[in-house]
């Protein structure tokens, strides 16, 4: 008799495995140095905070996500799930987009007023932006306040509005994972999907990682419709770097 891990539990750890299976392609590529945003010498110089430290910090903001996601769950397990025929492909993709909507529309508004509040920023958010050159596995790596915020309740709140099941949530926060994490690789990869159908990319928030770059691109992580509606949108244009790579630097809208 097969074991049956139930769509719960998969919701809540499919998408941790996969940020470390994806992370860990960009782990790999990291030595295509004609195409990283950043020089090696520029990871290891700039940034403040060492690896180990940022595994510890993901794992922990991880174990913080898996416990909230479990009791969403419990909580919301028998609310129109039983007995019930399997949702069409249309309403999976309307709840899709939903989803997609509210994250952006939470992180945005949280995210720049982590910027806008000198003492958020000081004692939660700078945290994140000691990755001043980003790289794939420090994806979620905050305070864990700001973790709880802005990724946990922003995904309760995603998962809660759109209505979607549980065996949807499993794509649907796998796939905001990968993008998530595509978003911090520090590569700008040929042919990358994600760089073809969405603005907001490993060079745009790039920018919003460096110094003169940190009152813009606070959109994450799917659209840039927010920053364009507040005008906080600063785009860019990508630059060979001397020594190989690229450089994403800001040009006048």
């Amino acid at each position: 008799m097969g074991i049956v891990i139930s769509d719960q539990i998969l919701g809540t750890f499919v998408p941790i495995l996969v940020y470390w299976l994806y992370s860990g392609i960009y782990v790999l590529l990291g030595s295509f140095d004609n195409y990283r945003l950043h020089s090696k010498k520029d990871e290891q110089d700039k940034n403040l905070v060492s690896k180990s430290t940022v595994l510890r910090g993901v794992f922990f903001q991880q174990t913080i996500q898996a416990i909230v996601a479990i009791l969403l769950f419990k909580v919301t397990e028998n609310e129109g799930e039983v007995a019930t025929s399997p949702k069409s492909w249309l309403t999976i993709v309307v709840q899709f987009i939903v989803a997609m909507l509210v994250l952006d529309t939470w992180q945005y508004f949280i995210h720049r007023y982590m910027h806008q509040n000198k003492f958020l920023y000081k004692h939660v958010h700078s945290q994140h932006h000691r990755l001043v050159v980003p790289y794939a596995f420090g994806a979620l790596y905050n305070h864990p306040l700001e973790g709880l915020l802005l990724d946990t309740i922003g995904g309760a709140l995603s998962f809660l509005v759109s209505g979607m099941s549980p065996r949807v949530a499993i794509f649907f926060f796998s796939f905001a994972t990968i993008k998530t994490v595509d978003d911090h690789c520090g590569l700008w990869l040929p042919g990358n999907l994600f760089h073809v159908f969405f603005r907001n990319n490993s060079a745009y928030h790039d920018v919003h990682h460096q110094l003169y770059g940190s009152k813009y691109n606070f959109s994450q992580p799917f659209f840039v419709t927010w920053d364009r509606i507040f005008g906080t949108y600063r785009p860019y244009s990508l630059e060979k770097r001397a020594g190989g790579g690229f450089e994403a630097r800001l040009k006048e809208d």
